[in-house]
């Protein structure tokens, strides 16, 4: 008895994104051809302006693409409605910004919950449970009461991971997670997301750090637009150690 394959979770086609400002087009991304699994753990790396951040912002539901195709869940996103689109924004994805952007006199618990009072789908009577489940995952449970200034850097990025992660979307966008936080932290908010991946998560993380990179299961390279290298880490290991591996 065969059984139908699921659809990627996100596939791009030949896709593309140009800016236009008064008749002026400039091109940004060129033919991208993308497929990312559920469960999949990957990092878009490359140089400022190679336009990794305005990938993110396509396949993240924050901008539309120009031309060719962006699929979610085998569903084309341009025949895709308003209401659709704020439904997968508030629902199935979430997103960690480097400068964390949580609410500064706000308690831990309090900004964790933020995505939840509004969702519709997410009963009042389930949102304290997630939360502190959510706030559990990341470490910081003696710290839920905590005003959000009163941690270190480290900690509002593991506090920006749970509300990311409180909605359980599909997939989590990480956009240079660890740019605002020294080593010791960044390590940490990175351990923090590779246990997500581990637990089962799609982690989709943009950075311009080869040691932040190397911490996904695929690196994924743009340069002016364009995707020059998709490399998984186990033919990186490989790679390493001098060794080809035959196609």
């Amino acid at each position: 008895m065969s059984t139908k394959k699921e659809s990627p979770l996100i596939q791009t086609k030949k896709m593309c994104k140009s800016y236009f400002n008064e008749g002026l087009e400039t091109p940004v991304l060129f033919d991208i051809d993308l497929t990312i699994e559920r469960g999949d753990f990957v990092a878009i790396m490359g140089p400022s302006g190679s336009g990794k951040s305005t990938l993110m912002h396509i396949i993240g539901f924050l901008d539309h693409h120009t031309s060719g195709e962006y699929l979610f869940q085998g569903q084309q996103t341009q025949k895709m409605d308003e209401d659709t689109l704020a439904r997968i924004r508030a629902t199935r994805v979430s997103f960690v910004f480097q400068a964390f952007n949580l609410l500064p006199r706000t308690s831990v618990l309090n900004n964790v919950m933020l995505p939840l009072i509004y969702h519709p789908t997410i009963p009042a009577s389930e949102r304290l449970d997630r939360v502190k489940n959510a706030i559990k995952v990341v470490g910081l449970t003696d710290r839920a009461n905590y005003l959000s200034n009163q941690l270190s850097g480290g900690q509002k990025q593991r506090v920006a991971i749970a509300r990311a992660l409180v909605t359980q979307p599909d997939v989590i966008f990480a956009d240079e997670p660890t740019g605002n936080l020294d080593s010791a932290s960044g390590t940490h908010v990175m351990a923090a997301l590779q246990a997500l991946h581990k637990a089962g998560h799609t982690i989709i993380l943009v950075t311009h750090e080869q040691a932040t990179a190397e911490h996904a299961q695929r690196i994924i390279k743009l340069h002016d637009g364009r995707i020059t290298d998709d490399t998984t880490a186990f033919k990186r290991r490989f790679a390493k150690d001098g060794i080809t591996l035959i196609k």
